[in-house]
């Protein structure tokens, strides 16, 4: 991203960086920016922010200017992703390992985002730290998605709890919290149907799965491929039924990275997870230094 703005940046040639003479070089770093998937406010408050810390700077003629640019970008985008309070998994279902109730994890998202593989790549993880897990099948909407979350179940060694198509999804959801509560198991991670974010009665739905439900922790599963669409869903989920976090699929598949940046910018929500491959390992933690690392380097 960064070398698409470097020789916009080369044309200062006075000893300050002034509103005036900074003025063509950052309508092309905003331009830039919206080209990488930014949204045009993040691009906006990013283009403001890099302003702000290099106003009345003075640039000698020896003055690697690139590198005083590029300084500037990168704190400016680690300013919007760093997350005001940090969210691991791990360390909740540690926290609430031993307790009378288990880990709830409800999972948000539309269809196509990899959400079902998510929860898969999740459960595997837990697992394979020592946590009981079983799966809630309460996407009961789309054909074939109960099939492919117990196929995930299949794969992973983890229960999955379902009724048939067409079912009450929150009395699915409640049936998993009950049975981990019999069965002493750690951790249950909900799956619901892939709305799309306009739809008003589906979203009603997933409040209901939520208020039945109780997670400690809310998840919206987005597409890093989806560009603007993701940060739309992310912002009406949000606004409807509310989450905690985010974990961004198909970053493998994404040379662009404005998706993680949008998000983040528009809910306020962390990212605490990228998927990074088909894969059940292939989840990694997210950071801000590996996103910066990732689009400007």
């Amino acid at each position: 991203m960064f070398e698409k703005i470097k020789s916009s940046f080369n044309k200062l040639t006075t000893k300050e960086l002034t509103d005036k003479n900074m003025d063509e070089a950052f309508w092309d770093l905003q331009l830039s920016l919206l080209q990488s998937d930014v949204a045009l406010e993040v691009a906006e408050a990013i283009t403001e922010k890099v302003k702000e810390k290099l106003k009345g700077k003075r640039v000698g003629r020896f003055t690697d200017l690139k590198t005083l640019l590029e300084e500037a970008l990168r704190e400016s985008i680690k300013e919007i992703l760093t997350p005001k309070s940090s969210i691991e998994i791990l360390a909740l279902a540690e926290e609430n390992k031993g307790k009378k109730e288990p880990l709830v994890i409800v999972f948000l998202g539309v269809n196509g985002t990899g959400k079902t593989t998510t929860i898969a790549k999740i459960g595997r993880m837990l697992k394979k730290k020592g946590y009981n897990v079983v799966f809630a099948a309460s996407d009961t909407f789309r054909a074939g998605s109960i099939e492919q979350l117990e196929e995930h179940g299949r794969r992973t060694g983890i229960r999955v709890i379902r009724h048939d198509y067409g079912g009450d999804s929150a009395a699915v959801a409640y049936d998993a919290i009950q049975h981990a509560m019999a069965k002493g198991v750690d951790v249950v991670l909900i799956d619901t149907a892939g709305r799309m974010q306009t739809d008003k009665n589906l979203l009603e739905e997933v409040n209901k799965i939520v208020r039945v439900s109780n997670p400690k922790l809310t998840i919206f599963v987005g597409d890093a491929l989806a560009g603007n669409d993701a940060v739309e869903q992310a912002k009406k989920f949000n606004e409807a039924v509310g989450f905690d976090a985010v974990i961004l699929a198909k970053v493998d598949a994404d040379s662009k990275g404005g998706a993680a940046l949008s998000i983040t910018f528009a809910t306020e929500k962390p990212i605490i997870a990228v998927g990074t491959g088909q894969k059940y390992d292939d989840l990694a933690s997210f950071s801000p230094e590996w996103f910066l690392s990732k689009i400007l380097d």
